[in-house]
């Protein structure tokens, strides 16, 4: 007879009766809680073990599809076409109507090309499928919460510290734990479809030593030697001729200098409010290099760690190129990106702008690869580098929304309810993520947003001028400049560009034009999200300068749309593959092709070097003013008469900052303006005197000369033509 176990009711425990047994005392409490703890753990090792024994789906394997056996003769003259049409539109002399023409007719050939299978595009990396467990660690995660809401409160003075530093990155590290899982590691995206013999071995013997190794190991180190020989070509871009490239500070430089210094004088802000406003993660990585590499509160300090962030881009734009490609895409991208003359202007100036490409790079990384692999994990880390962004430069504000559009394309290109769900869950890790990251910042912001927002507001409204006409029109004419600008014309400012030049060199704007007429192409035949994702890219990134309206003469500009460079650069760069690839595996068009490619590669390097150390330079060093100069007179000065308290700088409308002088001679804190009024206190100081002063400021000579009769004038011949300024001593 089977035991009856179902109690009667008023036997069966209640919710009070567990309560009571659970706080009778310390020891029922402690076991109540170490019971639920390992329910837990043993529910988690479960789901670990479901996870380790799960392998991944692939769902769309890498297909190479045959090429025409024929040599490529439309794809070449498709080539020649797009370089003669963007030949026709550099400057001075411009022919945009014929070089449209031009273009039109390379846009046909390529798509007879495709038509005929002899250009074709490189084969996309494989999908995979797999679940998300949709799990959490419950206590690390509450724990994150608590010590980010013990962070929040302790940002609220503006300032880091060490204590609120400590706490936050340990929430961080409780938030990654809690949403971190175990993945089991995929296979390689190759499919061997047919056994493979052993492995041909190739033996060398030199001075007595024997050296044996695989065919597939010898191509394995060539093509490491060959991406560090690229690395190593795109670092010489990056750090050739850094002292003189750009030659001269401005403002803005003055005051990164003045936060740097601040930093050092009990200040580590969040938010810097000097000049607008201006995040910090620039401030304190300055503050990092000038001590790793002794140069001082200077403009090469801040020079040298831009394009050290710039040279910290590449391996992501690397990497980006075996995700939207090949091996050979990544190369190419890697070799082209490193070259360009606009992520290399933007990385010499010495100011924030090489963050919004340094960290848009790898968030559309471990994005596009998550989404790819359906890995949780590469969702954590693309929520770390988005964090981080947002305190590096402003216009990265923009890439947020892009995060939301890559994941509503990737959400109406899901195949299953189950796709959908699991895109929302990683949207919300992403986000819950970053935020945490953001958690300073935010702060900041609560309390200040006027300072935090000022600087955007002031370009998207009428906050500090009128708009020049009704807010559509001017948003549809920026954004038409803006898209014109990688082809046509990068805008009207000198600080940062050779103005009204194309973007990009000959070579490369003709690949990104066919890369793009080749990438429609490809979607309306594919419908593959990765494709629409590099095209939607492009406006979305360049809408902090296409949103200047209340200045749209700042649109286009190279800083504000930094991040459009990559992908721009890889969708050249996989038309470069695509090219390649047209010549087939026949060995004479082989030869042909990658002939022709370092050709253009070649070419390229030219084109950009040029740009940067010749018309850059040129136009830059005829633009800024000869502030260096003006520290020298004042270095002999203090050689002289060992001090610089009695040497002055009379300031005049549009003239030097007169901060400057003091970045050259490594006194941050010093600003030699005497203004005319001025000029008579100075007679209580004992000579020696110095005065420096535009060569145009007749009155500040008549004043001079009034006050010290014996005082002597000299003028001083600048290098640069047109920029002399007079120095007035008072001799002891």
């Amino acid at each position: 007879m089977e035991q009856d176990t179902n109690l009667p009711p008023e036997q069966e425990p209640t919710v009070l009766d567990l309560f009571k047994s659970v706080t009778k005392d310390w020891t029922s409490f402690f076991n109540f809680i170490r019971s639920s703890w390992d329910a837990r753990r043993r529910e988690e090792f479960n789901q670990t073990l479901v996870q380790e024994t799960a392998h991944p789906v692939a769902v769309e394997q890498v297909v190479e599809l045959s090429r025409a056996s024929t040599f490529p003769w439309r794809a070449m003259f498709a080539l020649v076409l797009a370089l003669s049409g963007q030949f026709l539109v550099e400057p001075p002399n411009r022919l945009g109507m014929v070089a449209f023409a031009l273009y039109l007719a390379a846009f046909g050939l390529a798509l007879w090309s495709f038509r005929a299978d002899e250009w074709r595009l490189p084969a996309l990396p494989a999908f995979w499928q797999s679940v998300d467990p949709f799990t959490l660690k419950i206590i690390p995660l509450l724990l994150a919460v608590a010590l980010a809401a013990v962070a929040f409160v302790d940002f609220g003075n503006g300032l880091f510290s060490w204590l609120n530093l400590s706490v936050w990155l340990l929430s961080l590290l409780m938030l990654g734990y809690s949403l971190w899982i175990k993945t089991t590691k995929l296979p390689k995206d190759e499919v061997i479809v047919e056994p493979v013999a052993e492995p041909s071995q190739r033996i060398w013997q030199w001075n007595g030593v024997t050296i044996a190794m695989t065919e597939e190991t010898l191509k394995k180190i060539l093509w490491g030697v060959l991406v560090v020989a690229v690395f190593g070509v795109a670092v010489f871009f990056r750090l050739h001729q850094l002292d003189v490239v750009p030659n001269e500070p401005f403002s803005d430089h003055a005051e990164k200098i003045v936060d740097v210094y601040e930093i050092t004088q009990d200040q580590p802000r969040i938010f810097f409010e000097r000049n607008t406003g201006r995040e910090a993660i620039q401030m304190y990585w300055t503050l990092l290099v000038l001590n790793i590499f002794g140069t001082g509160f200077s403009y090469l300090s801040l020079k040298l760690g831009t394009v050290l962030l710039g040279i910290l881009t590449l391996p992501y734009v690397y990497w980006l190129g075996r995700e939207y490609g090949n091996a050979r895409v990544a190369l190419f991208a890697l070799f082209l990106f490193g070259i360009a003359y606009w992520p290399n202007v933007i990385s010499r100036i010495g100011l924030r702008f090489p963050l919004y490409p340094l960290f848009l790079a790898p968030t559309l990384y471990y994005l596009t690869r998550g989404l790819r692999m359906q890995n949780r994990n590469d969702f954590i880390f693309a929520g770390i580098f988005l964090g981080l962004g947002l305190h590096g430069y402003s216009p990265f504000r923009m890439v947020p929304i892009f995060v939301v559009v890559l994941f509503f394309i990737y959400f109406l290109h899901s195949r299953t309810n189950e796709d959908r769900r699991q895109t929302v869950w990683w949207l919300l890790i992403v986000v819950i993520v970053s935020l945490f990251v953001f958690l300073p910042l935010l702060r900041y912001w609560m309390e200040n947003p006027t300072h935090f927002g000022y600087r955007a507001l002031t370009r998207l409204s009428d906050m500090e001028t009128a708009l020049p006409g009704p807010a559509w029109q001017i948003f549809l004419s920026n954004l038409y400049k803006g898209l014109l600008m990688f082809n046509w014309d990068d805008g009207d400012i000198w600080v940062h560009s050779v103005t009204h030049r194309p973007a990009l060199d000959l070579v490369t704007a003709s690949l990104f034009a066919l890369g793009v007429f080749l990438l429609v192409v490809r979607y309306i035949r594919r419908r593959d999200w990765r494709d629409m994702l590099l095209l939607v890219s492009i406006p979305v990134l360049i809408m902090p300068s296409v949103l200047s309206l209340a200045f749209p003469g700042e649109n286009p500009s190279l800083n504000r749309t930094g991040a459009a460079a990559v992908p721009v650069i890889l969708i050249g760069a996989v038309a470069l593959d695509w090219f390649v690839s047209a010549f087939g595996s026949e060995r004479k068009r082989q030869f042909i092709g990658y002939g022709v490619t370092l050709a253009l590669l070649a070419s390229s390097a030219y084109f950009n070097y040029n740009l940067v150390f010749d018309q850059f330079r040129e136009s830059y060093t005829r633009s800024t003013w000869n502030t260096s100069e003006l520290a020298k007179v004042l270095d002999d000065f203090r050689d002289k008469y060992g001090q610089l308290d009695t040497a002055w700088i009379v300031p005049f409308p549009h003239w030097v900052d007169t901060r400057l002088p003091g970045v050259w001679l490594g006194i941050p804190n010093r600003d030699f303006a005497m203004w005319r009024d001025q000029l008579p206190g100075t007679l209580d100081y004992p000579a020696p005197k110095l005065f420096m002063f535009w060569n145009l400021d007749a009155e500040t000579e008549n004043v001079l000369r009034e006050l010290y009769p014996q005082g002597k004038l000299s003028r001083y011949t600048s290098a640069v033509e047109g920029k002399d300024f007079f120095i007035f001593t008072v001799e002891p």
